[in-house]
């Protein structure tokens, strides 16, 4: 009788783990369209560049070409299912730097930029593995293969210099190809862990083993133009973790820090944000162009 019982319990567990796994390959089949409607809309054009590491999914206006291009950087996305299981697919369910750079009202050129491993699996997929959106998410192989995609985002609309954007990890990964390119005239990061030694450690998590901190290196940014946008309800990342990384920066940097007050991680970046670029100032109007 317990053998009779053990087989169809077993095929029960087989069924809902595959059962499981179709439905969050149907789910990131989902994102991925819907990131592509978002684009298709929108007029841009959209492909798939090659980063050498990885495959990178990037999006462009194909109209108004400027000297300066704002590229949008995406955050870490759906890297993990809950606390303790990592995704199959990091491709955002909110695709909220993109919604940042199609909201963009002030920069003349503007591109946005997938993380590795997002949108592209699993025909494009080249390289991707769990730790690209867990650990190693900020590794050097990630930064070379984003800035290998700039390059190409430069040569697509004829722009000669950038104004990196980027929202949550997206900021933080922004700041570090800020920190070793010479082309970026600005640094805007939005709900960004800056600091990636003091916000894994303010919150108990586990080092991010393989990745830069864009902290350590923060005195490369001293005479970049950059301003640092925070929730005041940000639960997720916070004020204190861009506080800290300003602090790494020496006195009279071009930096500052914004907090809207009714802010939390997700909500309402995009709806404020024609208000929040606007609020940049007239030294950046020259920047943006």
């Amino acid at each position: 009788m317990i053998e009779f019982l053990q087989i169809p319990t077993i095929r029960r567990v087989a069924a809902v783990i595959l059962l499981t796994a179709l439905t969050a390959c149907a789910s990131a089949q989902s994102r991925r369209e819907a990131a592509a409607e978002l684009v298709d809309k929108a007029g841009w054009s959209r492909e798939i560049l090659d980063g050498g590491s990885f495959e990178l999914f990037a999006a462009w206006k194909p109209t108004s070409p400027g000297r300066t291009l704002a590229v949008y950087l995406e955050g870490d996305g759906f890297a993990y299912v809950d606390a303790h299981h990592p995704s199959s697919d990091p491709t955002p369910t909110d695709p909220l730097a993109l919604r940042l750079a199609l909201a963009d009202t002030r920069a003349v050129s503007v591109a946005y930029l997938g993380r590795p491993c997002q949108y592209v699996m699993p025909t494009h997929g080249r390289g991707c593995g769990v730790g690209l959106w867990t650990a190693r998410r900020y590794a050097p192989e990630v930064i070379d293969a984003s800035s290998r995609a700039l390059d190409q985002l430069k040569a697509r609309t004829g722009a000669v210099r950038l104004v990196l954007v980027g929202y949550s990890g997206g900021g933080a990964l922004a700041a570090l190809l800020a920190e070793r390119r010479a082309d970026v005239a600005g640094l805007v990061t939005v709900a960004a862990n800056l600091d990636l030694a003091y916000w894994t450690r303010r919150d108990g998590l586990s080092p991010l083993a393989g990745s830069l901190d864009p902290a350590e290196e923060a005195v490369k940014l001293a005479n970049l133009p950059q301003i640092h946008f925070a929730g005041g309800r940000d639960h997720v990342v916070g004020a204190d973790v861009a506080q800290a990384f300003l602090g790494r920066l020496p006195p009279g940097a071009p930096a500052r820090l914004q907090v809207e007050p009714e802010a939390d991680h997700h909500c309402c970046w995009v709806e404020n944000w024609p208000r929040l670029q606007a609020a940049t100032g007239s030294d950046w109007s020259a920047i943006w162009r």
